[in-house]
């Protein structure tokens, strides 16, 4: 592994454990050289995926790209890290297992879409005035409308209450 500080080919592993989801492989790193420290991450990738853009241009699939638009959406949310990981990491699973070596870039949005809208509304908002392309205020009010339909619908327990289940009345 390539030193990120001198360039230098030859690196040493100090430290290896699997992530807490077990889904990538930690390893602290040191350069002999400028005695440099830094963090690697080895995951399983199954297959090479293509994207195929709207242009119609076809580019390699980077999960670190995904990641980078998802915390964009989330910046300043109050979200754990470790659910966004779960997140990411289900979208490249959800994407390796089709058994397609292309996919859409509309597909992986939508599959964004969906992850956020069960973590964070805020960012879904936002994830999705960027992907659907809102133009006026109004597209935001039907998405808030579409949540607050989907809110309405859910009962919410008050807090520190456990939900109570619905009981049937029998005829």
């Amino acid at each position: 592994m390539r030193c990120p500080y001198c360039g230098s080919l030859d690196t040493q592993v100090k430290d290896s454990r699997p992530t807490e989801d077990s889904s990538s492989i930690r390893r602290r790193r040191v350069c002999p050289d400028c005695a440099g420290r830094f963090t690697t991450f080895e995951r399983v990738q199954l297959r090479e995926l293509m994207v195929a853009k709207k242009s119609g241009r076809r580019v390699v699939f980077e999960r670190d790209k995904l990641m980078r638009s998802i915390e964009i959406a989330l910046r300043k949310r109050a979200v754990d890290s470790e659910r966004v990981e779960r997140m990411v990491n289900g979208i490249v699973r959800q994407l390796e297992s089709q058994g397609e070596p292309e996919i859409t870039s509309d597909r992986i949005g939508e599959l964004v879409m969906e992850g956020l809208r069960s973590l964070d509304d805020v960012a879904y908002v936002r994830f999705a005035s960027v992907y659907r392309n809102f133009r006026e205020a109004r597209d935001f009010g039907a998405i808030v409308d579409e949540l607050a339909v989907e809110e309405s619908g859910r009962e919410k327990p008050a807090p520190g209450k456990p939900k109570r289940e619905a009981v049937s009345g029998g005829a």
